[in-house]
């Protein structure tokens, strides 16, 4: 797909040729070490954003501390899944195994494919909105909404989750170019002109969108060379002109080792390296600028 420019750089007040990242935290609530992780680095700056799943068990604390600090950018992070083996969270809105959301042990299930064949779609959609209104009855003024694991890109569930944007004013997470990485992950299966109308459709009734996706790289790279670094400054060196949501995934040390030992070390790497020098200097020389999900809903909202 000929990729067109983003109508938002002029927006923002970029050059057509500008690169701009949103580091996001994603999984934020999901244990204490991520709440602390987001909090330090916004802090820092560099990352500017993240969101949080609702239905995890340490959501609670992340929500009163943002509602308190009315400065935090913060989505909606809509989740219908519990990954984790021996750490597992399940709806707010039911119990109910007619609502297909449940596994047999009660929780959500594992990931989204396992999901797809047993949820109830009104239950789906109910949950999702519930998990909105919880931050809102927090007085939140959140700034996106995105989703765990691509759940809401379900073709059943997709039109719901753009439209929750519309309703609550605020930008979704949909890609405006389905490129090869973003292909990789499981985005796509659409007609590149009938996928290109659709961003037009989405553009012209004022959704803000993002070029491109990328994700925490290498889980399971433990020995590259140089360390981890390397993998993301490789990653943000080949970036192409445009916004680009870099899907991270930072934990501060001392609850993940024991949720998540084969994944751990990943996750604290990225609150170490998020708030170093050495990124810092590699993004001013790659002149690659940070921004916030609320300059994008400032956007929306400013028609």
């Amino acid at each position: 797909m000929t990729e067109d420019p983003n109508p938002l750089l002029e927006k923002l007040g970029y050059p057509s040729d500008a690169r701009l990242v949103i580091f996001h935290a994603d999984d934020v609530g999901m244990c204490h070490g991520s709440n602390q992780a987001y909090i330090d680095l916004m802090r820092a700056g560099i990352l500017k954003t993240g969101s949080v799943m609702v239905p995890c068990p340490w959501s609670s604390e992340l929500v009163s501390h943002v509602a308190k600090h009315p400065e935090l950018d913060l989505g909606v992070h809509l989740t219908l899944n519990s990954e984790w083996t021996g750490y597992r969270w399940g709806p707010i809105t039911t119990r109910d195994p007619a609502s297909g959301l449940l596994d047999e042990t009660g929780n959500f299930w594992h990931r989204p494919p396992m999901t797809r064949p047993h949820m109830n779609l009104a239950a789906a959609v109910t949950e999702f909105r519930a998990q909105i209104e919880l931050v809102v009855r927090a007085g939140i003024d959140f700034t996106h909404i995105d989703n765990h694991m691509g759940i809401a890109f379900f073709p059943e569930l997709f039109t719901d989750y753009v439209e929750f944007g519309f309703e609550y004013r605020v930008p979704v997470l949909v890609i405006r170019h389905i490129d090869d990485y973003a292909t990789s992950l499981g985005f796509g299966g659409h007609d590149d002109a009938e996928w290109a109308q659709f961003v037009r459709a989405l553009e012209a009734r004022g959704m803000p969108l993002v070029d491109h996706f990328r994700i925490t790289p290498g889980y399971h790279v433990t020995d590259a060379e140089g360390g981890r670094a390397p993998l993301y400054e490789r990653m943000l060196h080949d970036l192409p002109p445009g916004i680009t949501y870099f899907s991270l995934h930072p934990n501060a040390p001392g609850d993940i080792e024991t949720i998540g030992p084969d994944r751990a070390f990943w996750r604290t790497f990225e609150y170490q390296y998020l708030q170093s020098d050495r990124l810092r200097h590699f993004l001013e020389a790659e002149r690659i600028v940070p921004i916030s999900c609320r300059e994008l809903r400032d956007v929306m909202r400013s028609v």
